[in-house]
């Protein structure tokens, strides 16, 4: 095996385990628990990119270690070191970029959080007035901090397909009352703590998409990556104004170069230049030092 962060698109084969490859993580099933790779790959526009983010694996799987630890709720993490995983997967190149995992029934549901008006939120209340059909009131602006936290559902689509807001209503068809119920009560709990916490550090947690899944019991688990800038919008708090899109911790410079490169998001997407790589690395490092106040995480150069 390649080393991930030189080859970011190389596939991460172990023998004698099913994997399941996603735009980004590689999931191996191991019967009862599952083991989750995370690699330098970068996907936008629903496309998987040719220039992988160095050590970005490593930087999220420490985030989501660090966010489980803290948080002290039910979730599927049990361990993020190499000895803890069968001889397979004991390899240097995969130092601080695996999950070991409780497999669970994963509920087909994104539970989003949202406390600031950013992103399709934005863009549907300036057209209706709400956000997921949620009203809200006249005259706030772009990036604007909501009276209150909402919790937004969207479906979890396959194949490509962008995922679909729901209203609770619709949610609550699906998987039932209490569970919807509880998985709302669990998001928000999440998502205001969470943002306690950034904003003491000088973040703003503007948005943020979890996953629960239940085990063979009925344990409802937090599970997959967690408030990680790749599922999460975190802006710098030094320089956050209310009126236009603030900077943010993710591949949203990824994407802004994209957007002005003359990329018709048709055909495979170009190389990423040198430079765009390493300020989104830069972007994922700081996000990653702000929260947890360290950057020594196994397999993170100094």
């Amino acid at each position: 095996m390649s080393d991930l962060s030189d080859a970011p698109l190389l596939t991460t084969d172990i023998a004698g385990y099913p994997c399941r490859r996603g735009k980004v993580r590689d999931i191996y099933d191991l019967g009862d628990r599952l083991v989750i790779v995370a690699t330098d790959r970068l996907s936008a526009f629903d496309w998987v990119l040719p220039t992988g983010i160095p050590h970005k694996g490593r930087i999220l799987t420490a985030l989501s270690d660090f966010w489980f630890q803290w948080l002290q709720v039910p979730h599927h993490l049990l361990s993020t070191e190499l000895k803890d995983l069968p001889a397979a997967f004991q390899q240097p190149e995969l130092a601080g970029r695996v999950m070991l995992v409780v497999k669970t029934a994963v509920i087909p549901i994104e539970c989003v959080a949202r406390g600031y008006l950013a992103g399709s939120g934005w863009n549907e209340y300036r057209q209706r007035g709400t956000v997921c059909d949620i009203p809200l009131p006249p005259g706030l602006r772009q990036a604007e901090r909501l009276p209150e936290p909402i919790f937004t559902p969207a479906t979890k689509e396959e194949g490509g397909r962008h995922d679909q807001n729901i209203s609770l209503a619709q949610m609550q068809e699906r998987l039932g009352r209490e569970l919807a119920e509880e998985l709302r009560r669990r998001t928000l709990d999440i998502y205001r703590r969470a943002a306690a916490y950034a904003e003491e550090r000088g973040l703003i947690l503007a948005d943020t998409k979890l996953e629960f899944g239940l085990t063979p019991g009925g344990t409802l688990l937090l599970i997959d990556e967690v408030l990680t800038p790749d599922s999460s919008r975190y802006w710098p708090k030094e320089s956050y104004s209310p009126g236009s899109s603030p900077p943010s911790f993710d591949k949203q410079y990824v994407r802004d170069w994209l957007e002005s490169c003359g990329w018709d998001k048709q055909s495979p997407p170009p190389p990423l230049p040198p430079e765009v790589a390493a300020r989104t690395a830069a972007k994922y490092r700081d996000a990653l030092r702000r929260l947890t106040g360290r950057i020594d995480w196994p397999g993170l150069p100094a």
